[in-house]
Order: C-alpha cells, then sequence, then structure tokens
C-alpha cells in the first residue's frame, strides 16, 4: 500500500508491485548470472511461499493451462508482495484484456504463450503499458493500491513491467531475428514441449531436432542483447542449461516436482506405480487410462511385426571371441533401436569403448563385470548396467569356462563405437553400488523396485529419461505369473521384446505368436499388441522402448482380435 507523506518523512512508492525485486532480477541478467524460478500450477498459495523463503528470483503463475482461477492467482502474488521473488502470471492467450486483468491484479509481467510474430510481440508490450506508450486502461485494484496510489503507480509501472514471450512454434523460430529488434521485451522464454509437437513429435519434451533449433534461436536473441528462459528438465539439465546460456531457468513445475519426490519415496517402498489420464486411484494392476475406441489415424504403422527366434538374426565377431546376435536392427527395418545378444567365450572381453547414444547392458547368463570410466562393478544374474553417449566402458568374462551372455540395447538402428584408452585406473565398486549419479546407472535385480503393469505382472524401469538425464531409450524386465498379461496397446515409437524365460504369447491384431528361448519381436510404433502368460509356470522378458519415456496408449481388447483390427 502506498502510504501518506508525513513530516520528517519521504513518501514511499506503491508496494504493490514489486520494483526492487524486478531491479534485483534485472541485475542477475545484466550480470549473465541465471536467475532460478518456479512454475506454479496448484492453487495453493503456500507454495510460491516456499518459493520466495527459498530464495527464487521469480515465480510464473500459470493462467494458460490447469485450474487456477483469478481468485487462486491473487493469493499467489500477494505471496510474493514485499519480497525479493519476481510474480509472474502466464495468461491464456496473447489479449488485452487478460494482460490488463493480471497486471491490474498486482503481477510485476505476464508471460505471453504462442507468440509468433514481431507484430505480436509488440502488441504484447503496448497491452502491458499504460498510454501514451501502450493501450493499458487504469483502473482501480490492487495494483494501483485500490485508487490510493494511482498516480505513483501510472509513473513508474512502464518501467517496471516484464513482458516475457514464449517461442513454441516452428513459425516462430522464422521470425526470432525480428522478434529480438523489438523494444520493451528483456526475456523470451521458450516452450520445447510444444515445438516438438508442432514438427511432428508430439507427446515428448524435446523431440528430434528441437534442442539444436533452440539453442540456434537462443543465440539470435543473445546476440540482440536479450536473455533467454527454460524450464529445466532436471538437476542435470538445470546445470546444463545455465552453461548453454540461458539466464531465466524454471527449477521445474510445482507438481512435477512434488510427484517426482514421490514416486522416488514409493519407489523405494516398492509401491510406485504410473498416474493415468485421471488421477482417479485404483488397484495396484489397473492400467491406468481409460482405452481409446481405437488408434488415433496418425498412428497407423508402416511396417509388420517381426518375431525374431536366436539363430536368425545377423552375427557379428565384434572382438576376438565376442559375437553379437542382432534380432531388433536395420535388418528388420527397426527404427532409432538395435537389441540383440552378445556371447562372451571364457576370458573374452570388449576393449574400454565409447557410443554417440544410449547403451543398456543386461547379463542373462555366466558371470561378468564391467568398468564405467575406471569403476568396475560385478553383475549378477539379470543385473543391468546402463551407459550414457559417450562414457567409456569396457566389459569382460568373469569365467575362464564358461561363457557369459547379455542382452544389449542401443538408442540407434545404426550402431558404432569408438575405442579408446582406459582414462583412469580401475576401482572396484562395492557389490550393492547403483552407479554413479550423472554417469551410469546398476539395477540390480534382486532389489529394484517393482510395480505392477498389469494382472499378475511384476515391472522394473532399468532406464529413462525420467531415471537417467537425456537418456534417449526407455526399458526394462517384466515377470509375468500364469495367467500375467498386459491390456491391448501401441506406442509412439518401436519396442524390442526378447523372451528370457518361459513361455510367452504375443497377439498382434489376431496374429498369435508363440515365443521362447530369448526369442525377439519387433513391435512397429502403432501396431496394436499385448503379451499373455497362458503357461502354468513364470515367464520372463526384457523390454526396450525407442522413445524416452515407457508410455504406452491403451485401447479397446476389441483392436487386437482379427476381426477388430484397425488398420485393415
Amino acid at each position: 500500500m502506498c502510504d501518506r507523506p508525513v513530516k520528517g518523512t519521504t513518501k514511499r512508492r506503491a508496494e504493490v508491485m514489486n520494483p526492487d525485486a524486478i531491479g534485483k532480477l534485472r541485475g542477475r541478467l545484466a550480470a549473465d548470472v541465471p536467475a532460478l524460478g518456479l512454475w506454479v500450477t496448484l492453487e495453493s498459495p503456500s507454495i510460491t511461499e516456499m518459493a520466495v523463503g527459498l530464495g527464487l528470483d521469480w515465480v510464473v503463475i500459470d493462467a494458460e493451462h490447469g485450474h487456477l482461477d483469478w481468485k487462486e492467482i491473487v493469493e499467489h502474488l500477494r505471496a510474493c508482495a514485499r519480497s525479493d521473488t519476481v510474480a509472474l502470471v502466464r495468461i491464456a492467450e496473447l489479449n488485452g484484456g487478460l494482460i490488463k486483468r493480471a497486471l491490474d491484479l498486482g503481477a510485476d509481467g505476464v508471460v505471453v504463450p504462442w507468440v509468433e510474430s514481431a507484430d505480436q510481440v509488440r502488441r504484447a508490450v503496448a497491452c502491458a503499458r499504460y498510454a501514451p506508450e501502450g493501450t493499458r486502461g487504469i483502473g482501480a485494484e490492487r495494483a494501483t493500491g485500490w485508487g490510493e496510489c494511482l498516480a505513483e503507480h501510472a509513473a513508474t509501472a512502464n518501467d517496471h513491467v516484464l513482458v516475457v514471450p514464449i517461442i513454441e512454434t516452428v513459425g516462430a523460430l522464422c521470425e526470432v531475428e525480428a522478434m529480438s529488434r523489438v523494444d520493451g521485451v528483456e526475456v523470451f522464454f521458450f516452450g520445447p514441449a510444444d515445438l516438438s509437437a508442432t514438427v511432428g513429435h508430439r507427446g515428448q519434451w524435446q523431440g528430434p531436432g528441437v534442442a539444436e533449433a533452440i539453442l540456434s534461436a537462443k543465440d539470435v536473441f543473445r546476440r540482440a542483447g536479450k536473455h533467454c528462459g527454460v524450464v529445466a528438465a532436471g538437476e542435470e539439465d538445470l546445470v546444463r542449461r545455465g552453461q548453454q546460456g540461458f539466464r531465466m531457468i524454471g527449477v521445474g513445475l510445482d507438481g512435477g516436482l512434488f510427484l517426482g519426490a514421490l514416486h522416488r519415496v514409493l519407489k523405494a517402498a516398492g509401491r510406485d506405480r504410473r498416474l493415468g489420464a485421471s488421477p482417479a486411484p485404483g488397484p495396484a494392476s489397473a492400467p491406468g487410462p481409460v482405452p481409446l475406441a481405437r488408434p488415433p489415424e496418425s498412428f497407423r504403422p508402416d511396417r509388420p511385426e517381426v518375431i525374431a527366434p536366436v539363430g536368425s538374426g545377423p552375427r557379428t565377431e565384434i572382438e576376438r571371441g565376442v559375437v553379437f546376435e542382432c534380432l531388433v536392427g536395420t535388418h528388420n527395418r527397426a527404427r532409432n533401436l538395435t537389441t540383440g545378444l552378445v556371447t562372451f567365450a571364457p576370458g573374452a572381453e570388449l576393449p574400454c569403448h565409447t557410443h554417440p547414444f544410449g547403451e543398456s547392458i543386461t547379463l542373462v547368463r555366466g558371470r561378468a563385470a564391467i568398468e564405467a570410466d575406471g569403476r568396475d562393478y560385478e553383475l549378477g544374474p539379470l543385473d543391468n548396467a546402463v551407459i550414457p553417449a559417450g562414457l567409456a566402458h569396457h566389459v569382460r568374462n568373469l569365467s575362464a569356462r564358461e561363457p557369459a551372455v547379455f542382452h544389449i540395447a542401443m538408442a540407434t538402428d545404426a550402431p558404432v563405437r569408438t575405442l579408446v584408452e582406459r582414462p583412469v585406473p580401475r576401482t572396484s565398486m562395492p557389490a550393492a553400488s547403483a552407479g554413479t549419479p550423472g554417469a551410469e546407472r546398476i539395477n540390480r535385480h534382486a532389489t529394484a523396485p517393482r510395480f505392477a503393469a498389469g494382472p499378475n505382472t511384476e515391472f522394473i524401469d532399468f532406464f529413462n529419461v525420467d531415471l537417467m538425464e537425456g537418456m534417449e531409450m526407455s526399458g526394462g524386465y517384466g515377470l509375468f505369473h500364469p495367467g500375467g498379461r498386459l491390456p491391448a496397446h501401441i506406442h509412439d515409437f518401436d519396442e524390442s521384446i526378447c523372451i528370457l524365460s518361459g513361455r510367452a504369447t504375443c497377439v498382434v491384431e489376431g496374429r498369435r505368436h508363440a515365443m521362447s528361448d530369448a526369442a525377439t519381436a519387433l513391435q512397429p510404433r502403432g501396431r496394436v499388441h499385448y503379451f499373455i502368460n497362458e503357461s502354468d509356470g513364470p515367464m520372463e522378458m526384457l523390454w526396450v522402448y525407442a522413445g524416452p519415456r515407457p508410455e504406452r496408449i491403451v485401447v479397446d481388447e476389441g483392436c487386437a482380435t482379427a476381426e477388430g483390427d484397425p488398420w485393415r
């Protein structure tokens, strides 16, 4: 509220808009130091109070997506009052009325989605400024102390207000140069998910080519003296974004951060599950989302499924005594995925090497060890090692008498390796070690958290982008008890499924395939399928998706029958 002048004092400016916090934010940007913030989507103002208490530089209160109403938005704004945290409101669209309302309620600025041209940037700036520089109308609301500080606020508001456009379409990328020349904007934000959707990778946070396009656009803005912002996808990405030159970095969304912490706790307790499209609770074995009546037409597959028994794939001796049989790869038209079995003769080893893609290595039979950047791990039956792109590693058979067999998966359909010198001396790691944060991940099969993916099933997530920053594929282990099965579903990427033990029935649009003895199925994108254990014993599988998250789209069971085949 504005103070009235009294004898011996000077008049203070209006307190609702927060020029001190805005000045500090601008100071960090001018010093080329990242300003960290939180994206707020949940209704409790306690969330914003926590962000303020922890000293975050800014919050964005999201009024574009989700359920926040204006009463809840103003409570979040109140939580930032007289603090060092800038409060911005993301409006639903470029609309003068929405901009005026957010600013009148006391926001320090607005985040404007889906901006695609310099003219739209200029319009957003004009809507956020009082005349004569802009078109914002003057109202006696919270920002002006309900009219008490109208003159003081109107005199300074144009200098303090922040307008932050979001670049989230292909069209916007073509206009970056022109937008960078518009006065009145200091920061441009990027929306990787929407950008991915507009280039044909709907549902991915940052699809192929999007990362490079964002960095290129960021460089244009930086050369023009503007700053750029983005929400980080995790701790490592937070550091990476700072190194890339982003200076307004979101540590995450409030709901996502809470869910991530909850998943970690539930996994430790062996109780984790995935949320479906509806948050309604259900039994642990429930598939989650309501099935679609049929797959979307955009998922129509262009290839048939392939069942590859052991012995049917091309074999390559990649090192003396080390033979790789490719069961899913370019030879059967897989995309962005290669899987198969590698057999190590007694005492054989694969010298230290790197890949430009992520790799999963699971010990199927024998005794073996894997060394990653000098850290040496002994693997037990069905233990899994995940090696991110560029990490030097070395694999060896510990037995002088028996072969060792691995299942391997690579996030590419064009595998290559580069031999390198061992970087550091070997250090033996503890038997229960789970790897090194930010580098390799070791999954111990006997103790890994499990969840139900369908009735009578137990699943383990070995790797995905949520478990390992930057991982391009996802996968894990599945145990099917008698009668265990998955619902009929499709994927937005290719999938490989290797049957390690027992007998499985793979049903694809009415076609039934009996599988056992490490036979591997390639399920192309869009094929309706499911696996079921129709035997009286257990069945085990290793599954790998050519996508960064283990996402499936459940469809009506009839789509998996010959009569209901949606692609006929």
